[in-house]
């Protein structure tokens, strides 16, 4: 019996879950709304109140809510961000190219025209570490680029497409994987990152945005 219990459970949050979502999915409970309480809920799904609070949890640590304590349970997302991670996870090559080009590409853009002595510097910064480590160990390297290349969309300063672009890096570094899984790596990859730093730096965004096709291109 105590081997079945635990997927019963289980089953039962899955439940609570899917119907929660769903709610907050069709705009039942908008965004910044207080959800009703654990007791309007347990009456209104037909579930213990164990179960409910469970999949409350999960709820506020995929960010989809807010609990507040002392004051209630708040809706922050309409979207799940785990959703979102496992749609990512999915994507193939050929579909991190064409989203980068949709989106980091147009980033660079507006960094080239509102990067600030900062945002210079730190990308100096996160480059220098990069090359460091560009001929060695992959998932080093990989780290570091992962790095340099968030403060080239933060330097566009919209804080939308910085969001964006940390759901994406994830599949980025999966492309880098791919993409840089050889011996000896060819410098020019790397110097397409130093060109792309030159062109922000000289606030040229034609020309920086003109060379983050070419990396994104690379095979």
């Amino acid at each position: 019996m105590s081997d079945i219990s635990p997927l019963i459970k289980r089953s039962l949050v899955d439940q609570a879950l899917e119907q929660l979502r769903q709610r907050i999915r069709e705009g039942v409970w908008a965004v910044g709304q207080r959800l009703p309480t654990e007791p309007e809920l347990v009456a209104e799904l037909g579930i213990s109140r164990n179960t409910v609070r469970e999949a409350m949890r999960v709820l506020a640590f995929s960010g989809l809510i807010e609990i507040r304590q002392g004051d209630g349970s708040y809706v922050r997302a309409t979207v799940d961000p785990l959703d979102t991670v496992k749609v990512l996870s999915r994507c193939s090559l050929d579909q991190a190219r064409e989203t980068r080009h949709i989106l980091e590409v147009e980033a660079i853009g507006l960094a080239a025209l509102r990067r600030t002595d900062d945002d210079l510097l730190g990308l100096r910064q996160a480059l220098a570490a990069s090359g460091e480590h560009y001929h060695g160990d992959l998932e080093h390297y990989i780290a570091c680029d992962l790095v340099f290349h968030r403060r080239l969309v933060d330097a566009a300063h919209n804080p939308a497409l910085s969001e964006l672009y940390g759901y994406f890096s994830s599949v980025i570094g999966a492309q880098l994987r791919q993409t840089l899984n050889i011996a000896p790596r060819h410098q020019h990859v790397f110097d397409l990152h130093v060109d792309i730093l030159d062109a922000v730096e000289q606030q040229d965004p034609q020309r920086a945005k003109s060379l983050c096709r070419q990396l994104i291109n690379e095979p």
